[in-house]
């Protein structure tokens, strides 16, 4: 991508379960903070936050204290009622709930610093809302929405086409940028498919993350799938 990409506009980063996505979207998310932007993590994928915030430093050397004023979290918990804060700088939503969403992301954008360069929100593995039978549809044209039409954010989606290939399907023409991801003999590919407005190279290139970092963050990444998609198919 040899002009970057504009803002804000809509990325999406697409591939099976298990292909890195999360750690791609990282090296955006790092970028974006490097230069001045806020930034509002939703990562459906770590138990916790501090999951996120750790596996950021080990990749992209991020030290989060230095950036405590531009950055905000949602952790989903879909077991919980609808919203509620539980730090300065972070808020525990259950997302599926209708206008769950459009309020947290309004909360935390109050807990940080407006900049010239504005809020990326980045979300991953958000797959995991279409597990829900009541709300997956919900989610889904909320995702949709928000990776179309909103434009006054920066929006970083990875998603998993393991399940709901054909409902991923909607969120990748939905988005102005699309990316896929794949694993080859434990080495990570990206590939970008479409840019909206800005020249790019569709060649397939190898990402450089080590092999003993992409186990360690898998690992996480599997054990937190495997416990919350019990608890979303039964909401």
């Amino acid at each position: 991508m040899p002009e970057g990409f504009l803002a804000p506009l809509s990325t999406l980063i697409s591939g099976p379960g298990g292909t890195g996505k999360p750690l791609v979207s990282f090296a955006f998310v790092s970028t974006w903070l490097k230069q001045g932007g806020g930034v509002i993590g939703i990562p459906l994928q770590y138990p916790s936050l501090e999951f996120a915030k750790e596996a950021m430093a080990k990749l992209y050397k991020i030290d989060f204290r230095y950036y405590k004023d531009k950055v905000a979290w949602i952790q989903f918990d879909p077991e919980f009622n609808y919203l509620e804060k539980i730090a300065d700088h972070a808020l525990r939503a259950n997302l599926l709930k209708p206008g769950a969403w459009d309020e947290a992301i309004k909360k935390a954008e109050q807990m940080i610093k407006k900049s010239d360069l504005g809020t990326m929100i980045f979300g991953s593995a958000l797959n995991l809302f279409l597990f829900s039978p009541t709300y997956k549809n919900y989610m889904l044209g909320k995702m949709k929405e928000v990776l179309k039409e909103d434009k006054t954010r920066t929006y970083l989606f990875s998603v998993s086409t393991s399940a709901f290939a054909g409902k991923i399907k909607i969120l990748e023409e939905a988005a102005d940028n699309l990316m896929f991801t794949r694993m080859e003999a434990m080495e990570l590919f990206l590939r970008v498919s479409k840019m909206k407005n800005v020249k790019f190279s569709k060649e397939e290139i190898r990402v450089p993350i080590s092999k003993e970092a992409f186990n360690e963050i898998k690992v996480i990444a599997e054990s937190t799938r495997n416990t919350m998609i019990p608890v979303i198919t039964k909401i």
